[in-house]
């Protein structure tokens, strides 16, 4: 079977979305990207929408003999949100032992990616905004799933997941979750995110740097070039 793929690259996807968004007229909304794959996307949205973006920062915890297989996740934040796979932590007899010595690896992982991205610039104010979760697509969801938990605790006025491409059974799964679901393409049967675009490369931290600074406002540009800032 052959596929032709619906986007040239992220970036097309996320023009895409933000043509969608524009139209919910949405007040003083916050896009939030989910790293790497989520930033271009993301970047156009917040783009179109006039928004600022921010960072999810999620990883997550695989079953030992495979480790794409998520058996949980975790998001940053002063108290990290863990959203446990029950059924796959069963199946593969894993225990809490197990689950928060994994936790605390990923977690110094996401400090270090935050550092990396962020460069000690302020976190986005979240509490009674709109918010818009962003992903370059999603398979299972258990990293999103994890985002969402994080960010309802948030108080937002409302909370939305705006994504390129997801299996159907997982937007179900995700519904209930969120306010809205904004989803392009909903393929039946779903293989893979990747082969509904033309390029779609492994974004380096660079570019999550490069693509978070062209939002970056211009008084802070200068400053974090200042050496007397520093």
């Amino acid at each position: 079977m052959r596929f032709t793929a619906r986007f040239s690259d992220r970036a097309e996807a996320g023009r895409e979305l933000a043509r969608e968004l524009v139209k919910r007229k949405l007040a003083d909304p916050v896009v939030l990207a989910l790293p790497r794959g989520g930033v271009p996307v993301a970047v156009e949205i917040a783009r179109a929408l006039k928004a600022p973006l921010d960072l999810v920062l999620v990883r997550k915890i695989g079953v030992p003999y495979q480790r794409e297989l998520a058996a949980a996740a975790v998001v940053d934040g002063s108290d990290p949100e863990v959203v446990v796979n029950d059924e796959v932590m069963r199946l593969a007899g894993l225990g809490p032992d197990y689950l928060a010595e994994q936790a605390k690896a990923e977690l110094a992982e996401i400090e270090r990616r935050r550092h990396a991205y962020l460069q000690g610039r302020a976190r986005v104010p979240l509490g009674g905004r709109n918010l818009i979760l962003v992903d370059d697509g999603i398979a299972t969801g258990a990293s999103v799933r994890a985002a969402l938990a994080a960010l309802r605790r948030k108080s937002p006025a409302s909370l939305i997941l705006a994504v390129p491409v997801a299996p159907r059974e997982t937007l179900e799964d995700l519904r209930d979750k969120v306010d809205e679901v904004v989803c392009l393409e909903v393929p039946e049967p779903f293989y893979a995110i990747s082969l509904h675009y033309r390029d779609f490369h492994q974004v380096p931290d660079e570019e999550v740097v490069r693509l978070l600074r062209t939002l970056q406002p211009a008084s802070e540009k200068a400053a974090s070039s200042d050496p007397s800032s520093a």
